[in-house]
C-alpha cells in the first residue's frame, strides 16, 4: 500500500467512523421513546425491540455497498449456528422461503430412496400458519393432517401411527407459539420409520426441550429445523429467515436449493474456491464446464442482503434477554388469570420443555364467548391474534381439493383443530412489553367475560 493509498484509507475510515458516532446519537435520541403507558393505549401483539447497534450495523452495511450475500451473512450464518449448537445455518430471505427451501431439501435426487416424491405423504397439522404446508402442497406431495391437543395446541403424538402409511417420507411440523411439541414421540417415531423430521421453529427461537437428558434448543433436534426473523418474531431484521442442519449433505442441498439450484458451493461473489471450477463433468455437460453454472436442482434466488444480516448480527446478541423477558412476562400473565379456569382455557407447556413463548394462548369456554371476548379485548387496546389458520383445510385456498377429495388427506378427526378456529385466541407477550401493559391485559382478560 502507497503512502496516498494508506492516507486514502484513514480518511475513509475516519469518515465512516464519524458517520456511525452521528447514527448512533441519532438513534438513541429519536428512536426508542418510552412514554409512560396509559392504559386504554394500544398494546400490539408484537413490535421489533432494537437500539442503536441495529442501526449502526445496518448503517455500516450500507456504506460499503454490497447489495447482496456477504460478510455480514457470512458472520450472521455463523453466529446463529454457534447459538443453537448446529454445524451449519443458511440466511434465507423470510421464514416462508426458509420452510420452502426445507421441504424442497428432501426432494433432491442426491438423497436416493429417502427422497421425497410427489405423491408421498408427509405428517403435518392444519392448526397453525400456512407455510408450514404450502411447500408440499405445490411440490405434488400429500400433506396428512393430524388433529392437536388442547391446551398446549402441538400434534396429538397418538395419532401419528393412525397418520402413517406406506408412502409416508416425511414429519414437518411447528412448535406452537414458542410451545415445544413433543419431540421425544415424533423423534422417536420417525428414526422407527426412516422418516425426515423438519421443524418449523419459526415461532420459538430460543425454546429448548430436554432431549436424551440434555436441554436442546427447538429446531435441532429434527433433520432441519428453520425460523423466520419477520418483525414479530423473536428477532428480527425486518424480512429474513434461517435453515438450519447437523447434515452436511442436507446442508449442501440447502444452499443450492436457496442459490439458484447450483451445483457449485462457491460463495457469490467468489469464484474457484475449490480448485475445480474448469475440470468438471456433469451430466451430458461438456467436460470442463463452469462449475458456478451448473445446476442439479431446480432451485432458486431466496438469498438475503447483508443490511438484513447486519441487523440480524445486532439481535442475535440480544436473544437471551429476549427470550428471559418473553418468559417473564409469560408466566406474569398466567400467574394473574389464575382463577379464571372456568372461562379460559390456560397455555400449557411441553413436559420436559423450556418454552421462549411468541404469545399467550386461552381458549374460552363455559360462559366465555370469543366472538364477544375479542372484540372487547381490542376495544381496550390490546391487540389480539387467532391461531393463525385455525383449520387449515376450511380456507378457500382448499376448495378445489376437498371437492376433489385429492391432494391432501385427514387421519381420524380434527375436533381440536375445529375448537381451536371457533374458540381460541392470542395475546402477546414481546419482550417489549412492561410489567405494567401484562397487567393491564390481565384486567381486561379477567373482566371480559363480565362485561363482553
Amino acid at each position: 500500500m502507497t503512502n496516498q493509498d494508506e492516507a486514502m484509507h484513514k480518511a475513509q475510515e475516519a469518515a465512516r467512523q464519524e458517520i456511525l458516532d452521528l447514527v448512533k446519537n441519532y438513534c438513541e435520541t429519536y428512536h426508542n421513546q418510552n412514554p409512560e403507558f396509559t392504559p386504554g393505549q394500544r398494546i400490539p401483539y408484537a413490535s421489533r425491540v432494537y437500539d442503536s447497534a441495529e442501526m449502526v450495523n445496518l448503517v455500516d452495511s450500507a456504506l460499503e455497498f454490497w447489495l447482496t450475500a456477504g460478510r455480514w451473512t457470512e458472520k450472521f450464518e455463523r453466529g446463529l449456528a454457534d447459538y443453537l449448537g448446529v454445524r451449519f445455518a443458511a440466511l434465507v430471505n423470510s421464514g416462508s422461503s426458509a420452510n420452502l427451501t426445507a421441504f424442497m431439501a428432501l426432494t433432491s435426487p442426491l438423497l436416493g430412496e429417502r427422497r421425497v416424491k410427489r405423491g408421498d405423504e408427509v405428517i403435518t397439522v392444519a392448526a397453525g400458519f400456512p407455510t408450514t404446508v404450502t411447500p408440499m402442497i405445490q411440490y405434488g406431495a400429500v400433506p396428512v393432517f393430524v388433529d392437536v391437543t388442547i391446551p398446549q395446541y402441538n400434534i396429538d403424538v397418538t395419532k401419528l401411527e393412525e397418520a402413517r402409511s406406506p408412502k409416508t417420507k416425511a414429519v414437518m411440523i411447528a412448535h406452537t407459539l414458542g410451545n415445544p411439541f413433543d419431540l421425544r414421540a415424533v423423534r422417536d417415531f420417525c428414526r422407527r420409520y426412516n422418516l425426515w423430521l423438519v421443524e418449523d421453529n419459526c415461532d420459538a427461537l430460543g425454546s429448548r426441550y430436554d432431549i436424551d437428558g440434555k436441554m436442546r434448543y427447538t429446531g435441532t433436534i429434527g433433520d432441519i429445523g428453520t425460523s423466520s426473523f419477520y418483525p414479530p418474531h423473536h428477532m428480527t431484521m425486518g424480512e429474513g429467515g434461517a435453515v438450519y442442519t447437523n447434515d452436511p449433505l442436507l446442508a449442501r442441498i440447502i444452499r443450492s436449493f436457496r442459490d439458484w439450484g447450483r451445483d457449485c458451493v462457491c460463495p457469490p461473489g467468489k469464484d474457484n474456491t475449490c480448485g475445480h471450477r474448469f475440470d468438471g463433468k456433469y451430466g451430458d455437460l461438456p467436460r470442463g464446464y463452469d462449475h458456478k453454472y451448473v445446476y442439479s436442482h431446480f432451485g432458486y434466488n431466496l438469498k438475503a442482503t447483508d443490511m438484513q444480516a447486519a441487523i440480524g448480527c445486532a439481535q442475535l446478541e440480544k436473544m437471551p434477554h429476549f427470550a428471559e423477558r418473553r418468559r417473564h412476562n409469560h408466566a406474569r400473565l398466567l400467574a394473574a388469570l389464575r382463577g379464571m379456569e372456568k372461562s379460559y382455557l390456560l397455555p400449557e407447556p411441553c413436559p420436559g420443555s423450556d418454552p421462549d413463548w411468541f404469545g399467550f394462548l386461552i381458549t374460552c369456554r363455559g360462559d366465555a364467548d370469543r366472538s364477544k371476548i375479542v372484540p372487547y379485548v381490542e376495544s381496550k387496546g390490546i391487540q389480539t391474534r387467532m391461531l393463525f389458520a385455525g383449520n387449515l383445510t376450511r380456507h378457500p385456498c382448499f376448495d378445489e381439493m376437498r371437492a376433489s377429495g385429492e391432494g391432501y388427506r385427514v387421519a381420524g378427526s380434527l375436533e381440536n383443530t375445529d375448537r381451536i378456529m371457533r374458540d381460541t385466541f392470542w395475546v402477546g407477550v414481546y419482550p417489549g412489553m412492561t410489567d405494567e401493559k401484562i397487567d393491564y391485559m390481565a384486567k381486561v382478560l379477567r373482566e371480559a367475560p363480565e362485561k363482553a
